[in-house]
């Protein structure tokens, strides 16, 4: 709308069309030169800060949270109860079940697994499949955990090697897994299909097969795939309070 002559300028009502050259700055600019625009652009700033915040905060309330479920489950790892619900094989699902320790140059992971993988269960940071046997078992051992969230102890699985040990400690021994060489046509860690359960089926194993499976989520951050690697069990050790009574 076009000022009078020889009166003072008259705003319009209508916004100033956006021209093709007109730079974000300048429109950022123009929204706050409005005090509606100025409010709107304040809400929007803080929206956009308490997400970010929210986004960095998440992960790290989840490690506390991990560690306080940790703590808990450790507690009850060494009672006479537990090691009896261990060896009847009645272990419930959130309590701890076996100790998994990865030490390498390259990953390091010291982490209590908890019976089943319910959502609740992973809080711990990881979890045993129920329908797989349990650590130094005959079968497919299986294991789920977190490589972003709750402790991420499978974080670094990518970059786990053929020969690489696993050490499950459970009430009564130490079993160490070694992982395996590729098989399959494929690599070993490999990436299968986010609902892809045979990777921890107990169908058509050798009769020899002691191995142990650990699963996590792929990409970082993401759950369209999952990442799998693969041991095998080299060796089993009794811990010194057990070996009397073997």
């Amino acid at each position: 709308m076009a000022a009078i002559r020889g009166a003072e300028p008259v705003a319009s009502f209508l916004p100033v069309p956006a021209s093709a050259d007109r730079s974000l700055s300048s429109l950022l600019a123009l929204s706050l030169a409005r005090a509606g625009g100025r409010r709107i652009v304040s809400v929007v700033t803080v929206v956009l800060l308490l997400a970010a915040g929210g986004m960095f905060a998440f992960p790290a309330f989840t490690d506390l949270f991990q560690r306080y479920q940790q703590a808990h489950v450790v507690n009850k790892f060494g009672q006479p109860r537990f090691q009896t619900e261990y060896r009847l094989g009645r272990v419930k699902v959130g309590e701890g079940l076996t100790k998994l320790v990865i030490n390498n140059n390259r990953v390091h992971v010291n982490v209590l697994v908890v019976e089943g993988t319910t959502l609740a269960a992973l809080e711990a940071g990881a979890g045993h499949y129920v329908d797989t046997p349990y650590p130094c078992e005959p079968g497919n051992v299986g294991i789920a955990g977190h490589r972003t969230t709750y402790g991420r102890p499978f974080n670094k699985l990518n970059y786990m090697k053929a020969g690489d040990a696993i050490d499950l400690y459970t009430p009564f021994a130490k079993c160490t897994y070694k992982v395996v060489p590729p098989f399959g046509g494929h690599g070993n860690p490999f990436v299968v299909r986010p609902n892809d359960f045979s990777v921890v089926s107990q169908d058509n194993l050798p009769p020899d097969a002691h191995w142990l499976t650990l699963t996590s989520c792929n990409p970082l951050g993401s759950d369209a795939q999952r990442i799998v690697l693969r041991a095998k069990l080299v060796k089993t050790v009794p811990l010194p309070s057990t070996k009397a009574s073997h």
